[in-house]
């Protein structure tokens, strides 16, 4: 086999539309692929394309100075004068019934004192819809993710409202209870009540003091019916102080801090408990 049929027999085996044009753009030659893409196009007994001047064909297609066709006819005349060394780009060539893609390279003839160049047309029809269907698939990620996004935020939103809630149910229970229920029954207690009465009176009392007792395990609920100096005072004795040391920091005196220890004490259910305030404060954190 002379170099002549081999050079035609490889230009003829490979899968892509080939194509070598001349420094004037007329196509001197195209291989197998190449023409049996243009017969299946309707170009017949041309379908080989010699003698077609492909720039000519370019500017005839370009309607626009940036679009497709006239980017290819401006990068053919720069690898032809040697400004680039290769182009290369993707393009939709799509007929009635089918949609294609293609990849064009366009490269000089390794050819001295020549400005010859090969065009390459490749199908890349298979990887286009690849990255089509994998488009398609990240978004609709993208849209569940927002979804679950959106109900997670509902969600926390939801959870707030529900802890709001629980505890403002819990703040008017212990107020109710404080404020409605206990204060009655130790005025019946402190009323003189003996005997059966006065144990069915302290069982009704204990069992309340248990009833808002969970409530009493969360520091911060003291707010809720503790004056500002009480809180102040509680704070303190938590971390330690002694009357008077609190005593020089508010800078009222000893005995005001004792009376606000039994206000604290009487509104902690501590009274006559033999409980350790600053114990039972360092249990609530």
């Amino acid at each position: 086999m002379t170099g002549t049929n081999i050079h035609k027999v490889a230009l003829d085996s490979i899968s892509a539309h080939i194509a070598v044009l001349d420094r004037g753009g007329y196509i001197l030659e195209t291989n197998r692929a190449w023409q049996e893409f243009g017969r299946e196009n309707g170009l017949g007994e041309r379908s080989d394309c010699v003698g077609l001047n492909y720039l000519d064909v370019c500017l005839k297609s370009s309607k626009r100075r940036d679009d497709e066709p006239a980017a290819v006819a401006r990068a053919i005349r720069k690898v032809m004068a040697g400004e680039i060394e290769e182009f290369f780009m993707n393009y939709p060539c799509h007929s009635p019934g089918q949609e294609r893609w293609f990849a064009l390279r366009i490269v000089r003839f390794r050819e001295p004192g020549t400005n010859k160049v090969v065009l390459t047309h490749e199908n890349i029809t298979p990887l286009i819809r690849v990255q089509q269907t994998l488009a398609a698939k990240e978004q609709q990620v993208r849209e569940q993710a927002e979804k679950l996004e959106e109900s997670n935020i509902a969600l926390k939103v939801l959870l707030q409202h529900r802890e709001e809630d629980r505890q403002q149910l819990e703040a008017n229970v212990l107020m109710n209870v404080r404020e409605l229920i206990l204060p009655y029954i130790e005025k019946l207690l402190e009323s003189g009540v003996k005997g059966r009465e006065r144990t069915m009176l302290e069982i009704v009392q204990e069992r309340l003091r248990e009833i808002i007792s969970p409530f009493l395990n969360r520091f911060s609920s003291l707010h809720e019916f503790l004056t500002p100096q009480e809180i102040q005072v509680a704070n303190m004795v938590r971390e330690g102080r002694t009357s008077k040391e609190i005593a020089d920091v508010l800078m009222i005196s000893v005995s005001g801090v004792d009376f606000h220890r039994k206000q604290i004490r009487r509104k902690l259910q501590l009274s006559g408990s033999g409980k350790n305030l600053r114990s039972y404060l360092l249990s609530l954190q």
